[in-house]
């Protein structure tokens, strides 16, 4: 947490920021100008301005108990309807009223929820993999290291003017579902207990690009160095004039990757040598209490601590229905150290939970996914978001259906991405199967579609980008799908095999829809 003048100041800037969402609502102030005040607080006015989006910044995904004691009280309060978990796990609160968004952001303070740099040209939620500390195979746990960088960034975020933002993700060696492979600095947890380092990676409309390995064995101690190089590097090469081309993948092609490397490790230097920002041995300080009784459930996983288990939960499109937080957080608040991570992939994972207290968790969280089809991922559209092309929840929701309808058997088909527009929020050059929102010309008229992509992935040292193909309707996607499944499930196979064995079948049903 801040020290008390970083908070004095954050809570003078919520005291300006009422008056600049007052003027908004008011008319005084026009949308670019807001929403240029707005992001760095973590806010933004939605499609109807009249509604507002708040996220909850979350380091390492960490739902705390006390944080999610803080979720429950505010829905109750303020009667929030519409919650999504993110794809940079964390919590954004929608349709707001825009006298409760700087409200809600003063409370959340208490609770250790800080939303500042929560949007605009700033350090973004610092991402971990979300079973960090409990999952076997894993290196070590990266989380507290998470937490250390999130603070470091946010003590500096006021005096750093970089061209757009950063995003920074941590694995623990045993999953890579935050895609550190491609952030804009991704560290990897080792078994030796150091962190393999790339940079500069990233999705978007302009492109994608796999992370610059620059560093093999990153001491955790000095991790704060390293992120104050690659801010410095950003600052330096960055592009400042061009917005389009503003994010650190493109400084790929202007120093080469081994400029780059260069010019990031030199940084490094420079920064160790001006020294005072050394880290301990940071490890998660509470002990988890084990239990004795065993339990077998596709939902239940098995930590490394004997006896204890970890729900997932994933709520159709990462939409968290409104009474679930209270609904956790009576279930687990007088367990030994139990909290919710929200992962990459708009799952919710409670942890820390003896068999007979997960059986409770899981019957609280049967609305969820229960297919692999069904944990796919959407951002959330076009219908709330300003940017939004498309309505990539509104076509889960309809795929959905139609793949339940169809009876369509667990495994025929992947778990999907589905990005509303290019800005790739949910990943889909990453999905298996992803769709990107666009148009299509219809007898010269333009239609709502998505642009395929197929055989991407984020498999832990098998990350890969999907190829883009054939742009096809929005109405079209729900019976592509279902005839992709049928196909597969005809074959006595899963999707993998399917697609890998029957690629000429694969391409005929898509070049139908296209």
């Amino acid at each position: 947490m801040m020290d008390q003048k970083w908070l004095q100041t954050y809570r003078q800037e919520i005291g300006t920021f009422s008056e600049k969402i007052r003027d908004f609502q008011e008319g005084r102030l026009d949308k670019k100008d807001y929403k240029g005040a707005s992001g760095g607080m973590g806010s933004y006015a939605q499609r109807d301005p009249a509604k507002h989006m708040l996220r909850l910044r979350l380091p390492a995904g960490r739902l705390t108990l006390e944080r999610l004691g803080f979720l429950a009280d505010t829905v109750e309060k303020y009667h929030v309807q519409k919650m999504k978990l993110t794809t940079c796990e964390t919590v954004q609160l929608h349709d707001l009223a825009a006298e409760q968004v700087p409200a809600i952001m003063g409370e959340a303070v208490e609770a250790g929820i800080l939303c500042r740099g929560g949007g605009g040209d700033n350090p973004r939620n610092v991402m971990c993999s979300p079973l960090s500390g409990v999952q076997a195979g894993e290196a070590f746990d990266p989380s507290p290291y998470a937490e250390a960088v999130t603070d470091y960034l946010l003590s500096i975020c006021r005096e750093i003017h970089m061209p757009r933002k950063l995003k920074i993700a941590f694995s623990n060696g045993a999953d890579d579902s935050v895609h550190s492979a491609f952030r804009d600095m991704g560290f990897r947890a080792r078994p030796d207990g150091t962190f393999s380092l790339r940079i500069a990676g990233g999705l978007g409309a302009m492109g994608h690009r796999m992370g610059v390995l620059v560093d093999e064995a990153v001491d955790p101690g000095e991790v704060l160095y390293y992120v104050k190089a690659m801010v410095d590097t950003f600052c330096q090469h960055g592009n400042h004039e061009n917005r389009a081309r503003a994010r650190t993948r493109f400084m790929q092609d202007t120093l080469g990757p081994e400029g780059l490397r260069e010019a990031f490790l030199k940084n490094v230097e420079a920064a160790r040598a001006a020294g005072g920002l050394e880290l301990p041995r940071l490890e998660a300080l509470a002990d988890v209490c084990g239990g004795g009784e065993t339990l077998d459930h596709p939902r239940a996983i098995a930590q490394k601590q004997p006896g204890l288990y970890a729900v997932k939960y994933h709520p159709i499109g990462g939409l968290l229905p409104p009474e679930k937080p209270a609904q956790l957080y009576a279930a687990i608040r007088d367990l030994c150290n139990a909290e919710c991570r929200v992962g990459p992939d708009e799952t919710l994972y409670v942890i820390n939970l003896p068999a007979a207290e997960a059986l409770k968790v899981l019957a609280l969280t049967e609305d969820g996914a229960e297919t692999e089809f069904e944990y796919s991922v959407a951002c959330v559209g076009a219908t709330v978001c300003q940017q939004g092309v498309r309505d990539s929840q509104g076509l889960l929701q309809a795929a959905v259906k139609a793949v339940r309808e169809a009876g369509i058997p667990d495994g025929a088909l992947p778990k999907i991405r589905i990005s509303g527009c290019p800005s790739s929020c949910a990943a889909h050059q990453a999905g298996t199967i992803g769709f990107q929102g666009g148009v299509r010309l219809e007898d010269k008229k333009p239609q709502p579609a998505f642009r395929l992509f197929l055989d991407g992935g984020d498999a832990l040292d098998a990350a890969r980008f999907g190829e883009a193909g054939a742009v096809i309707l929005e109405k079209d996607i729900p019976a592509l799908l279902v005839e992709l499944g049928k196909a597969a499930a005809a074959a006595g196979q899963d999707w993998t095999r399917w697609s890998e064995s029957h690629r000429e079948d694969l391409n005929a049903i898509v070049a139908k829809y296209a």
